[in-house]
């Protein structure tokens, strides 16, 4: 697939060199900074060491406080609390959290995920009446519930007080619940609104830990899982989750939980974990219990405390992660057969694709993976509980919860965000549905949109990637959305004679590569999918490349990388 490639222009020139400067580092580095907004050395000094003292007064979050005082009045009663969270990494990641934190100090504290199948997403009536079965008069429901309006009165009748920690974007009516924390309110003037679900139960802990006096150091041991669901999320990387995902990722990386330390090791993660690595390896694993089978056992392996009990749980992770992977693929090569038999999806702006036979824990995976393959605003559809349910996937720029919302009517539920949503409908209404979101696709997307590109930060000669630069750059992570790995272009590079085909389809190519201007500074570079410049670069004929500069360990010892994006044949 052709994409455009589109470079950033060049910051202030001025800026830049006073940044330089001060840090005492390249130019090129100067620009990203400034580029992201960093213009004096107390940003960058913010920037590259945050601070924990930095995280805002949880209290500044509305409700923060009622959300307390029914706490402390759940631990003066000895009341039972159940902590109940949806079934993806944000939920069940949060339910493991607030669980850990509460245990300890209340005497009856169950948790509780929702079946995927059996009740759909968030809070669910059946989840309610499992609650008083159990005797719990109080919920903490965890990225969920900014619109379970009638459930929340529904648990109200059957005398269940809740207090809902959400992220997600609230409806027309904020549900009569005893307490309602969601930055995404309206009426909330938290000065940070891009928390995880797990983030916004780690602020209600750190709201209970400042009444009550509670060290710091203990919320601390809980941000190996707030770090998980920042990244698996994929909500931005700024502000408070900046904060939050450095620290986490050092805790990640230092003193994991058991129960985390045992995907690790199963996936023989190389060197210190990142964010990709949680995004691509640690994620995908958590998700396919609640995708595959159901979500507390991905909760009994984050809060599990024996080593040996949490090697086995992992197993059983691993197994469900296989089983997903297998029917994504069937899935999507279904769909995709879908797709390439009927002209009229290629000639439409959006692809909306139905299936009663599907597997509903895996559809938001098949969007994804259509979005790759034709790069359009994206739902894919199954039958569930007599309701043609799925998950919808969108491209940068297009505002994908707004395109939903437009067809409400036609809607159940319907809940998410720009880039991804869930939905149900009436099975007779499936046909009109993908009318009316076609409708609306073609109306409000603009033809460059349809195109992918690649935003390159700056361009640079392979001279300039020394090890200091890397070094610096390295202090830019955690990476993710509002700070994305910088991508580079180079011009006219050759490769030294090794290219070669690799993978188990030989469909990516692994080169070393150098410029005639600086034949001294030859870089390894590995390009995912770009077989096709195999013949191109093996003739000697130059290319333009954009790419990130990585770290590769082979046998122990480091070297830096370029994992290409994009090539293109070089202009004579």
């Amino acid at each position: 697939m052709e994409k455009k490639w589109i470079v950033k222009p060049s910051a202030d020139a001025a800026q830049i060199a006073v940044l330089a400067e001060s840090l005492n580092i390249d130019r090129a580095l100067a620009n990203l900074l400034v580029q992201r907004g960093i213009t004096t050395y107390d940003q960058a000094k913010n920037f590259f060491r945050p601070e924990l003292k930095d995280l805002h007064d949880p209290f500044l979050m509305k409700d923060m406080d009622l959300a307390i005082d029914r706490l402390d009045q759940a631990l003066k009663n000895e009341e039972h609390i159940l902590v109940y969270g949806d079934y993806d990494v944000d939920g069940t990641t949060a339910v493991a959290l607030v669980y850990s934190f509460l245990k300890p100090r209340f005497k009856k504290v169950s948790y509780f995920i929702p079946d995927r199948y059996k009740d759909g997403y968030g809070i669910s009536f059946r989840g309610m009446d499992v609650a008083h079965q159990m005797g719990a008069t109080l919920v903490v429901a965890l990225d969920c519930g900014i619109k379970a309006v009638e459930k929340v009165d529904y648990a109200k009748e059957k005398g269940i007080d809740i207090i809902i920690c959400d992220h997600h974007l609230p409806g027309g009516e904020i549900p009569d619940a005893v307490a309602v924390l969601d930055p995404k309110r309206e009426d909330c003037h938290y000065p940070f609104q891009e928390l995880s679900g797990c983030g916004v139960g780690f602020k209600m802990l750190q709201a209970y830990s400042q009444r009550h006096n509670i060290a710091f150091p203990e919320l601390e041991s809980l941000l190996d899982l707030v770090a998980v669901s920042i990244a698996s999320d994929i909500v931005p990387l700024i502000g408070e989750n900046r904060i939050l995902a450095h620290y986490g990722l050092k805790k990640v990386n230092e003193s994991p939980r058991k129960g985390l330390k045992a995907i690790i090791d199963s996936v023989r993660v190389k060197g210190k974990l990142t964010i990709d690595d949680i995004v691509f390896k640690i994620g995908p694993r958590i998700n396919a219990a609640g995708r595959m089978d159901t979500g507390n056992a991905a909760v009994e392996l984050l809060v599990c405390d024996d080593a040996n009990e949490a090697k086995n749980l992992a197993v059983g992770i691993n197994t469900h992660n296989d089983d997903r992977k297998s029917v994504d693929r069937v899935i999507t090569q279904e769909a995709i057969q879908m797709i390439e038999l009927n002209k009229t999806f290629k000639e439409k702006k959006a692809t909306v694709l139905f299936n009663p036979n599907w597997h509903k824990g895996v559809v938001g995976i098949v969007a994804s993976r259509l979005i790759e393959t034709y790069y359009k605003p994206t739902i894919v559809l199954t039958e569930s509980n007599g309701l043609a349910t799925g998950s919808a996937r969108s491209i940068q720029g297009f505002d994908l919860y707004q395109a939903v919302e437009s067809c409400s009517e036609l809607l159940e539920t319907f809940g998410g965000h720009t880039y991804a949503a869930g939905l149900t409908m009436k099975l007779e209404n499936v046909p009109l549905f993908a009318e009316r979101f076609e409708r609306y696709v073609a109306e409000n997307i603009h033809p460059d949109m349809l195109v992918p590109q690649v935003d390159i930060d700056a361009l640079l000669t392979f001279k300039e990637i020394t090890p200091k630069f890397f070094r610096i750059l390295r202090q830019f992570q955690p990476f993710g959305p509002g700070n994305l790995a910088p991508v580079f272009m180079s011009k006219k590079a050759f490769d030294n004679g090794q290219a070669r085909l690799v993978g188990p389809d030989d469909s990516h190519l692994k080169l070393d590569l150098i410029q005639e201007e600086s034949p001294y500074y030859p870089l390894s570079a590995i390009a995912f999918g770009q077989a096709d410049f195999y013949e191109h670069i093996r003739d000697g004929k130059a290319i333009d490349l954009c790419y990130s500069v990585s770290e590769n360990v082979y046998r122990g010892i480091s070297s830096l990388q370029l994992r290409v994006r994009d090539i293109r044949e070089s202009e004579e």
